[in-house]
């Protein structure tokens, strides 16, 4: 009896000692309500005006879920991955192109004295750094994102990216990334030495520090040769910076940036992308990006958010500065649920002159 009491104490405490080291977490968001969404304007063809109201999938943050994952290596190093899902509620499919984990899919190794190494398809540095620097709607809300007016935070994700992170050294942190191809698989160079990959750098630093906030990043992706001759080998880059500064009775978000010889994200519109492609090429061509956003605690869980961006393409005679004025509020019901309402006004979006997009929302949103 004593034998066996030894042998139940011990395989506990291997057990005890197992859970310790290793560690997966099931965790997700959704996010449902009802929503309003209008695109009107006019082309070659006429007049247009394309409105739907009803259920809205994701009005604050995108649905999704994921497993997550760490085990102790000893010595303060953990391996890591990271599985993550994106899904629309309205109907259960997978977005991210069908994509099983088309969020995020990484696996690496972390230290609290080196930093984290992680390899697979991933966001951008600018989308981790910048977003919510320059924006208080962060990368979230529909088109009152910071993604809508600066392309390169527009939630960019490559595939087969492998990236490096130091660790935090008194607020600051510095971030590098590189793909070997963008999307898909990577493909083996033809006989004639023609690269059929996009390839991509992403690259940034940030502080954050008390009250204060600061980004800088600089992404570039180069397209493949393979394409045809207008898209073929072209460096589309983007450099932005951002700061933000908490008042504690008001925090203040601005921003400025620059695009070059295209845009780093698709142009998208109620979860419809309207270029039908990850990024836009356009040699030549120069957009400069600006914001500035405010947000403030109404009394103990709610809080008000409004923002205003600006890009404007300088280097096309015929485009329209798109300007994006948004305003929000959340009230806490717990710490992982909540309840929101948005509004955003798109004026000559997509740089077009007569093309204007809404969005009118409020929801419920549960993370676990």
């Amino acid at each position: 009896m004593k034998k066996s009491l030894l042998v139940a104490a011990l395989i506990a405490g291997f057990a005890g000692v197992a859970q310790a080291e290793t560690s997966v977490t099931l965790y997700g968001i959704v996010d449902a309500g009802i929503g309003f969404e209008q695109l009107k304007g006019s082309d070659e063809f006429g007049d247009f005006n394309a409105k739907r109201t009803g259920l809205l999938s994701g009005g604050q943050s995108a649905n999704r879920w994921g497993l997550k994952g760490t085990e102790d290596l000893g010595q303060g190093l953990q391996a890591v991955f990271v599985l993550e899902n994106g899904f629309d509620i309205g109907t259960g499919e997978a977005t991210q192109g069908g994509r099983m984990f088309g969020r995020q899919a990484t696996v690496g190794l972390r230290s609290d004295a080196w930093g984290q190494l992680d390899f697979g398809r991933q966001t951008n540095i600018a989308s981790k750094y910048l977003a919510n620097v320059v924006s208080p709607f962060g990368t979230d809300f529909g088109l009152a994102k910071a993604g809508t007016t600066f392309a390169a935070a527009n939630s960019v994700r490559f595939d087969n990216m492998v990236m490096y992170q130091t660790p935090n050294f008194s607020g600051f942190q510095f971030g590098v990334g590189y793909s070997f191809n963008t999307s898909g698989s990577q493909q083996f160079k033809d006989s004639n030495g023609d690269e059929p990959n996009t390839r991509a750098w992403t690259t940034g630093l940030r502080y954050a520090n008390g009250p204060l906030a600061a980004a800088l990043t600089y992404d570039q992706l180069k397209t493949a040769e393979t394409l045809p001759a207008d898209e073929a080998g072209v460096s589309v880059k983007a450099w932005n910076l951002g700061a933000s500064y908490d008042f504690e009775v008001v925090k203040v978000h601005a921003g400025f940036g620059q695009s070059r010889n295209g845009w780093l994200s698709p142009i998208e519109f109620a979860d419809v992308d309207l270029d039908d492609g990850g990024y836009i090429v356009d040699d030549g061509l120069k957009v400069n990006s600006y914001t500035l956003g405010l947000s403030a605690p109404v009394g103990a869980n709610g809080k008000v958010m409004a923002a205003w961006g600006m890009a404007d393409p300088r280097s096309v005679e015929d485009a329209d500065k798109q300007q994006v004025y948004s305003l929000g509020y959340t009230y806490a019901l717990s710490k992982r649920t909540n309840v929101y309402a948005i509004g955003s006004y798109v004026k000559h979006f997509a740089f077009q002159e007569d093309l204007k997009a809404t969005q009118v929302g409020v929801g419920l949103r549960h993370q676990f």
